[in-house]
């Protein structure tokens, strides 16, 4: 296949960006609870494979595709339980009818923008039909939010190629954050959010479980933005977003947008809450299926603790996935499979929240200012001004005394 100059600098948004590398939440000691995985990160969960196509081109073009796969590439047609939930239902998420009914993900979950899924749809069935997978892969599992604001979301950039490409991305090991892949062009609580991830390694005596999380966090108000119970919105109430140049851009999404060169503003300067936030639990723990929704129907506590409320035109859609073996090896009609005790679940959930609370921080870190679509400018959060917050609020110790 030949590439357009467009989408080999996409590609080239795949490298590993240089220079001073932004914190994520557990280098500032930010108290989520719970013990991170060795890398923090879905991948923490053994078997599990992310890989992203990021594509920034032009003024315009700032979006991407983000894979997340269950049992990596090699078994990426075996089945795991899995099960979902919509905690505010303004999004898509394909392939999930038949996840519910029948308790069962085969293949990757894909992740992009709204005007995407169908392009993306066909990218995961194409790359299916060259492995001879149609069958095992033919309902995927594709889930968008929407980058409007900072990307030409009408110009249905990403293509059936580029699905692929972050298929043929994935790894396991450390997964790229913030302004990547599906998350290149999402805001999150104002600020400039993407892609997140982290990992709770559960204690021993709680079974030893590993839970990972990974998000595309493009949801809530800066007003509400809370972290650790922190009221880090109002505490950082300008950086707003802003145009860049002499032409306001054009569109109902831009409307209360000012010039960046103006007096900054504390108020919305974009309709706040019409974002969404797509989650992904991961768990090695033996779960089935009514037991990975109870997992999945915890993810909103989670989004409530940072401040998202699942407003009317949010898409706040979650799946969560078991990889425990659920397929006889002798292919027996019938399969052995084990299932957690209930009454031990509950250090499961807990590890669900804090993970997930962690993995939209991670998301806004790791995120750079961006501007893009008609000069739209976002803002990233500061880390110096998110500490100085928590620290206001008691959620972190004081700074030490110079010379100390």
């Amino acid at each position: 296949m030949e590439l357009r100059p467009a989408v080999l600098l996409g590609l080239l948004c795949l490298l590993p960006i240089t220079g001073t590398p932004r914190p994520r939440s557990s280098d500032l000691g930010i108290p989520f609870g719970g013990q991170p995985g060795a890398l923090n990160a879905i991948t923490d969960v053994k078997g599990v494979e992310v890989g992203h196509t990021t594509l920034i081109t032009g003024a315009q073009v700032r979006t991407g595709v983000t894979a997340v796969l269950p049992r990596g590439r090699d078994a990426v047609a075996q089945p795991v339980f899995a099960a979902t939930h919509d905690l505010n239902g303004s999004g898509e998420m394909t392939g999930a009818h038949w996840v519910k009914e029948s308790g069962l993900l085969s293949g990757p979950v894909m992740i992009s923008d709204t005007h995407a899924v169908g392009a993306v749809h066909e990218g995961v069935i194409t790359w299916a039909q060259k492995r001879n997978l149609t069958w095992e892969l033919g309902l995927p599992v594709v889930a968008e939010t929407w980058d409007g604001l900072l990307h030409d979301i009408d110009g249905f950039h990403v293509r059936p190629p580029h699905a692929m490409q972050a298929l043929d991305a994935a790894r396991p090991g450390p997964v790229a954050e913030g302004s990547v892949g599906g998350g290149t062009g999402m805001v999150c609580h104002g600020f400039k959010g993407g892609i997140g991830t982290s990992s709770r390694k559960l204690p021993a005596e709680q079974g030893g479980y590993t839970v990972g999380v990974l998000v595309q966090c493009n949801y809530g108000s800066r007003r509400l933005f809370s972290v650790a119970g922190a009221p880090v919105g109002e505490e950082i109430a300008d950086l707003r977003a802003c145009y860049t140049g002499d032409t306001a851009p054009k569109g109902p999404f831009f409307s209360q947008l000012p010039p960046c060169s103006r007096r900054a503003s504390t108020r919305p300067t974009h309709p706040e809450g019409l974002g969404s936030i797509i989650v992904v639990v991961a768990t090695d723990a033996p779960l089935l299926p009514h037991q990975l929704d109870r997992v999945a129907r915890r993810v909103p506590l989670a989004i409530g603790k940072m401040g998202g409320l699942g407003e009317n035109s949010s898409g706040d859609i979650f799946l969560a996935f078991s990889t425990q073996p659920v397929v006889n090896p002798k292919d027996a009609s019938v399969a052995p499979v084990s299932m957690l005790d209930n009454e031990r679940i509950t250090p499961v959930f807990e590890a669900t929240v804090q993970a997930t609370q962690e993995a939209i921080l991670n998301a806004m870190l790791a995120s750079d200012t961006m501007t893009g679509n008609q000069g739209a400018r976002v803002h990233g959060l500061p880390p110096d001004r998110l500490v100085k917050a928590l620290r206001k609020s008691g959620r972190l110790p004081p700074a030490p005394k110079p010379g100390k």
